[in-house]
């Protein structure tokens, strides 16, 4: 069993643009700046966990040395949405000279699409006014939650989840340094996890780890509270032969014998039936079930009764086959 103190999301975060992993022609961009010492304002669009941070850091390092830190600062809109936080801690920090060498310095603003649209206009006359002494990344998950005025003053980095390749390079070398055992087909069970997350997929291996040293499909389900693939495939097939009661019994122990919530059952019941092949789910009925999980998703999300819900949509499931 592992006993490592750290947090391994933090140990193993990359320190230099070559050590990120999967974002390979983003990566040899920032490297051109990084030599050049030559930075326009960025914006880094993609999901959690692939890099856009780290990249940002990184990037800073690169580029200031030893007083990276003293140039550099990251805020996370999140936390303050309104205009308030781009009057006080953004344009106090942007105004200011930078430190040492540096010809400006970088203000990192991350979960930039949650700004309203005040505080993004307020924002983009501050990226302006003081261009000179401070470039400015902003990173979001959605860029069109970002006002136009605002991308037209970025050049556009667009992050991909990474791939199981970039996953499992990861995993293995963090294995080696742990001293732990990672069977093969939990490789596959940390990806199905992460869904293209390093962040997921490196919490996931050192829940795993805690576990036992040696790393089992079986654990990284059972630490990440994700049902295995295969009980899923079982769920819906019971379900497709029409037979309710035996598939609300299975769904019951997922959700209460496991204690998997209903919307990551809800996401990976979305997974499955998207790749169900033509020959088990014609195209109308794939539709009929997308809709029907996103109808009970939305009503999950508006506070209805997860128990009624996820058994309403079972119901639904049955009748769509019946007709």
């Amino acid at each position: 069993m592992n006993s490592s103190p750290d947090i391994w999301i933090e140990k193993y975060r990359p320190r230099t643009l070559d050590e990120v992993a999967g974002q390979k022609e983003i990566v040899e961009r920032l490297k051109m700046y990084a030599a050049s010492k030559s930075l326009p304002h960025l914006l880094f669009t993609g999901s959690a966990g692939i890099g856009k941070t780290t990249c940002a850091v990184a990037l800073a390092r690169e580029m200031f040395g030893d007083a990276w830190s003293m140039n550099f600062r990251e805020l996370n809109a999140s936390d303050e949405r309104g205009i308030d936080v781009v009057r006080t801690q953004i344009k106090q920090f942007a105004r200011t000279s930078p430190l040492g060498d540096a010809e400006f310095k970088i203000l990192f603003l991350d979960e930039a699409d949650a700004l309203t649209n005040d505080a993004q206009a307020a924002l983009r006359r501050t990226m302006e006014n003081y261009a000179e002494t401070c470039r400015f990344i902003l990173s979001c998950n959605y860029s069109s939650k970002i006002i136009d005025p605002i991308q037209s003053r970025c050049a556009i980095y667009r992050f991909k989840p990474l791939t199981e390749d970039a996953v499992h390079e990861q995993m293995d070398r963090i294995a080696k340094n742990e001293g732990i055992t990672i069977e093969e087909e939990a490789y596959a069970a940390i990806f199905y996890v992460a869904q293209g997350d390093m962040r997921k997929a490196i919490n996931a291996l050192q829940g795993a780890a805690i576990v036992s040293n040696t790393v089992t499909p079986a654990n990284v389900y059972a630490v990440t509270s994700t049902a295995n693939p295969e009980e899923i495939a079982d769920l819906l097939s019971v379900t497709l032969e029409g037979d309710f009661e035996t598939a609300v019994r299975l769904l019951s122990k997922l959700m209460y014998d496991k204690g998997i919530a209903p919307n990551e059952l809800l996401n990976q019941l979305y997974r499955a039936v998207s790749t169900l092949s033509l020959d088990k789910l014609d195209r109308r009925t794939k539709a009929d079930f997308i809709d029907a999980i996103g109808e009970t998703d939305f009503r999950l999300s508006e506070g209805a009764n997860p128990d009624i819900q996820m058994d309403a949509l079972i119901a639904k499931f049955v009748r769509i086959i019946n007709e």
